[in-house]
């Protein structure tokens, strides 16, 4: 869209005073400012100060400029940085009415840095005592308003920049991304796993059930995919003796977009030799605990319900038992008795996931655990140990949103093999969400797998729960957009 005439004068008289500056000698992007305080930081021991109380506390700090108030012989200014708001009071009589005057014409969205001292105003407000300034950055575009923020979604999520400079929900929910990261790491360092990173461009994708996105190694001369999971190289490093290993990584899989879906997305996945999806549960089921509780959310503090996957069917749809009709022609006839809609699935494995996702996903609000999972569904997953035809696996699952999956992992390599040979089949049948055969995951698991649990965690998806969001776009910082 055109600039409108405002807009570009706006833009006109801003690179006019970025022209003064320089031609008066002062250099509009400064290469550093070292021994900046955060704002909240400097503002944490000085809040007991009664109003009017003065300190000797010198302080610098650095930001963007917010807000101005005042003209003449003092002035009151905003500055904000990542923690928060700290009000600054520039007096001529301190620091001349040259440099006053020049504080005052900086235009919002400047960047700047400040010296001075911490007192409380007569109104109750800590605030610095300017004896010096500097200017850090010009800003060349006028910011956001700063009374109503960015509200427009196009712009806020292409320009997550400005989201973040004009909206403290927006900085919150990225600030508590970050913790929630990091107290992941905590725990799992804790719980004697080691941090690895394995290939994100790989010669065979593998480990979940989706398309990938291709490309060519130019060098090689051959195609490679992004990973759609790290599972099977994780594995891999079980087999060689590591035992308990995790990944925090992007995983990439060719999908649509939606409220729960960005193609480009992290994954939390863990392995932890001698254990089984019951061990991998309980830990599941503490991590979330103890990341709610370093984030102040109460949202997982209790244990998850827990229903079998054909139960949760049959519960919800009329007694549909998916077990009993084990093959494509006789569940699509069980539903058709029921007058439901057929979707156009290739094979009975991936009509049951449509069930569950249309009709028993969204009831799941409270954090709930599906297990029980049929072998068709599971390919990385041991038989189960009491039930044909089964598999030890659960996904959990909450405000309508699967955000992990786990399962005791396939380590026999005969089993694993036909597994693999059965998805060949549905890929060949028409199933673009089938993986390739994986020779060289075969050939390790020939080596001795011990028994091992393992899990992936969504981040994203564990974010938007923490946080409250209803879409995945609003825990990535640069979502991908149409």
């Amino acid at each position: 869209m055109e600039a409108s005439e405002s807009t570009s004068e706006l833009l006109a008289i801003r690179r006019r005073k970025l022209e003064a500056l320089r031609e008066a000698g002062v250099e509009p992007f400064p290469h550093a400012y070292p021994g900046v305080t955060a704002i909240a930081e400097a503002k944490a021991p000085h809040e007991g100060l009664e109003p009017g109380d003065e300190t000797e506390t010198r302080v610098r700090v650095a930001g963007r400029l917010h807000a101005r108030r005042g003209q003449g012989k003092a002035a009151f200014l905003d500055l904000v940085d990542r923690s928060g708001r700290m009000q600054l009071h520039a007096r001529a009589d301190v620091i001349g009415k040259e440099s006053l005057d020049a504080l005052v014409a900086l235009d919002l969205g400047d960047l700047l840095g400040v010296d001075g001292t911490i007192f409380k105003t007569r109104r109750g407000e800590l605030s610095v005592k300017v004896d010096g300034w500097e200017l850090l950055a010009k800003s060349l575009r006028p910011p956001p308003d700063k009374h109503s923020g960015l509200t427009d979604t196009e712009t806020r999520l292409r320009h997550r920049e400005l989201d973040l400079m004009s909206n403290d929900e927006t900085r919150a929910v990225f600030l508590t991304r970050a913790k929630i990261v990091t107290a992941i790491r905590r725990f799992l360092d804790d719980e004697g796993f080691i941090e690895v990173e394995t290939p994100v461009l790989q010669p065979i994708y593998g480990g979940a059930l989706a398309r990938p996105f291709v490309t060519h190694f130019n060098a090689l001369d051959r195609t490679f995919y992004m990973r759609i999971a790290t599972e099977l190289y994780l594995k891999r490093l079980i087999v060689g003796g590591l035992e308990r290993v995790y990944e925090i990584g992007k995983d990439f899989r060719n999908e649509g977009l939606s409220p729960k879906h960005n193609p480009e997305f992290t994954m939390l996945e863990w392995y932890e030799a001698y254990a089984d999806w019951e061990v991998v549960a309980e830990r599941a089921e503490r991590l979330i605990r103890t990341v709610g509780e370093v984030v102040g959310s109460e949202r997982f503090m209790r244990k998850w319900e827990r229903e079998t996957l054909a139960g949760s069917i049959a519960a919800r749809v009329d007694g549909l038992d998916v077990l009993a009709n084990r093959t494509l022609d006789s569940l699509q006839a069980a539903m058709r008795e029921r007058g439901m809609e057929i979707p156009d699935e290739p094979n009975w494995a991936s009509l049951v996931d449509y069930l569950v996702s249309k009709h028993v996903e969204p009831t799941l609000i409270e954090p709930t655990m599906l297990h029980d999972y049929p072998v068709e569904l599971s390919p990385f997953a041991k038989r189960h140990r009491a039930y044909d035809g089964l598999v030890e696996r659960f996904e959990a699952f909450a405000e309508g949103m699967e955000f992990c999956n786990a399962f005791s992992e396939l380590n026999d390599p005969d089993d694993q093999r036909a597994r693999f040979e059965e998805q060949v089949r549905h890929a060949a049948a028409g199933d673009e969400n089938a993986p390739p055969f994986d020779h060289d995951y075969i050939y390790a698991l020939e080596h001795g797998m011990p028994p091992t649990g393992g899990i992936g965690i969504g981040i994203d998806r564990l974010v938007m729960l923490l946080t409250g969001q209803r879409t995945i776009r609003e825990v990535v910082l640069f979502p991908a957009l149409k």
